[in-house]
């Protein structure tokens, strides 16, 4: 018994799947490659854009651990650091840069794959947690791509004062 839990964990270690997830949390988070494609490229899109990638943590997690709370964790993980990444005013890049949860999302993994009881106590515990958490960061999601957007057409606006004048503003209506 014990040594087909061992065969099985090897198994998933030496997945090509589990190779692929560990070099993207290695890109992802050792070298930033998440906080700065979330800083270059605008409005929020890139930090959705880099969220793509954990689909392969949630996957490996229902497919190959078969464990719901873990992907769960893992999803909650990913709304959290775009969340993150969506504070305005580039706190929330900055912020990016110390988040990673690719490589929490690994730890997560392994914890799980090796049969780390507290590893695996934490997850299931926050099974109901996450999905709280998962509704309550969406919603936050939304608000924050809202204030995005709203943002975008401040900035619009002030920079369509100076192309317009500010006479123009102040006297709509000339007299002929």
């Amino acid at each position: 018994m014990k040594r087909e839990k061992t065969k099985a964990k090897e198994r998933l270690k030496n997945s090509s799947s589990y190779w692929a997830m560990q070099r993207i949390a290695t890109w992802m988070d050792r070298f930033y490659i998440d906080a700065i494609v979330g800083l270059v490229v605008p409005w929020g899109i890139g930090d959705l854009i880099m969220a793509c990638f954990s689909l392969l943590f949630v996957w490996f997690a229902i497919v190959h651990v078969r464990s719901i709370p873990l992907a769960l964790a893992i999803i909650n993980n990913t709304l959290r650091d775009i969340a993150i990444g969506l504070i305005p005013c580039f706190i929330g890049d900055v912020l990016d840069f110390l988040h990673k949860s690719n490589r929490q999302n690994m730890l997560l993994i392994n914890g799980f794959v090796d049969g780390d009881k507290k590893t695996i106590h934490d997850v299931n515990r926050k099974a109901v947690q996450s999905i709280v958490m998962i509704i309550v960061l969406i919603i936050i999601i939304v608000l924050l791509l809202r204030l995005v957007y709203l943002t975008a057409k401040l900035i619009a606006w002030i920079l369509g004062l100076f192309s317009t004048g500010l006479a123009e503003l102040f006297m709509p209506f000339q007299a002929y």
